[in-house]
């Protein structure tokens, strides 16, 4: 195995974050809709904490994908 195939590979399997960030988005927002619809009242609570959550559960997906980056161009 050359260095080209082994970047493409640990980029790929670097790529692997973004899959487990689409489910921590999709489990908050799904939260956040079920919560809104039970109880319209506590939006302005629960609205903060679940956007505080997706910015987290976004920037694992991010940073997964800088290092499949910088595998590749380095």
């Amino acid at each position: 195995m050359d260095l080209a195939s082994a970047k493409m590979i640990g980029a790929g399997l670097a790529c692997i974050a973004l899959v487990g960030a689409g489910i921590g988005i999709g489990n908050i927002f799904s939260a956040l809709v079920s919560s809104i619809a039970r109880n319209p009242a506590s939006q302005a609570q629960i609205q903060v904490p679940a956007l505080l959550g997706f910015a987290l559960a976004e920037a694992t997906g991010l940073f997964g994908l800088i290092v499949a980056f910088i595998i590749l161009f380095t």
